[in-house]
């Protein structure tokens, strides 16, 4: 082992799942410095903490720009972020100073399936309101038309980004009866046989869609992609998820489809900015379940992704393989 003069030094941003810091505990290559809580690293702590590290364990919520690399130094070697998410990091600038970057893909994508699925059933069959009802005495006979909501068994469901995750929705989604699977994106999947998926263009997939799920990756060409326009062309029947990012969708534009009833409910677990503001619009409406970005909240899921993060973090540190290294 290293004596503890040549250990290297890494800054980890948040208090992480047990399972990673047992890994680069056991290393004992580095020494570690924690922002020992559960919210996120205030940025003067983030510019002080990185401060001449070799290695950067960071989350999809700290914004890693020129200003954190420059505090850094030299010194620098690796920025591993616990999320599959990468758009919270300067890739441009780090790239220039030759620094690996690892993330955790694959990992999570159960789970996020798992969630995006309960999270279009709470939307659809109004499960929000029935629990408040239930609580606040709203509930009193049975009623022919109460709380009526929409179901699988003989819809359409369109997914706008059939990647591993949004795969994994339409595995889950298709035995509840699902009549058509549609799908968007840049190019057509020959996986989605599986699924019996069909390819069509988004006009199209808006247009026949009882249901649409958004599991695409956030780029230049789908930042804002579910505006008025976008919500105009889908049925007033309709419910829409988002599992993605929340830069996909002109939230704004989302409380007006929802409130004149252009589309009829929508489900979100993730929102811009987050967390999302208590009075936001979006909150005070009974068709909008919003979630807390809980995707990947399984204890098991965030176990391996705070494991893989560690090991990847270890894999930079000594010039040796990631297990997920991102290539950029």
């Amino acid at each position: 082992m290293q004596t503890v003069g040549k250990l290297m030094k890494v800054f980890v941003t948040r208090r992480i799942p047990p399972e990673g810091m047992k890994i680069l505990s056991a290393a004992g290559v580095c020494e570690v410095s924690l922002w020992d809580s559960d919210e996120p690293v205030q940025r003067d702590e983030l510019l002080r903490g990185v401060r001449g590290a070799h290695g950067l364990l960071c989350l999809l919520s700290d914004r890693i720009d020129a200003e954190v690399l420059d505090a850094a130094g030299p010194n620098l070697k690796v920025i591993s972020t616990l999320s599959v998410g990468f758009d919270h990091m300067a890739l441009d600038e780090i790239k220039k100073r030759g620094i690996r970057v690892g993330y955790t893909p694959d990992v999570l994508t159960d789970a996020t399936a798992e969630l995006t699925v309960a999270l279009l059933l709470s939307a659809a069959r109004r499960l929000p309101e029935g629990v408040e009802e239930v609580k606040n005495g709203g509930w009193s006979s049975w009623k022919p038309l109460w709380l009526c909501g929409y179901g699988l068994s003989g819809s359409t469901v369109g997914v706008i980004g059939l990647g591993r995750i949004g795969m994994a929705i339409a595995r889950r989604l298709m035995p509840f009866g699902v009549k058509r699977l549609l799908y968007s994106g840049r190019t057509a999947k020959a996986y989605a046989a599986e699924v019996n998926g069909e390819f069509v263009p988004l006009d199209t997939l808006l247009a026949e869609s009882d249901f649409i799920v958004v599991s695409c990756s956030l780029t230049p060409e789908t930042q804002g992609l579910c505006d008025k326009a976008f919500f105009s062309k889908m049925k007033s029947t309709a419910v829409f998820v988002n599992s993605s990012r929340g830069f996909v969708v002109n939230q704004e534009d989302l409380h007006e489809a929802l409130t004149s009833g252009k589309i009829a409910a929508a489900g979100l677990d993730v929102t811009t900015p987050e967390p999302l503001p208590t009075n936001h619009p979006l909150l005070g409406l009974k068709n909008c379940v919003v979630l807390p970005h809980i995707g990947s909240a399984t204890y098991s899921t965030r176990g391996i992704m705070g494991a893989l993060s560690a090991q990847n973090l270890l894999g930079g540190l000594q010039g040796t393989e990631m297990p997920s290294e991102l290539d950029f």
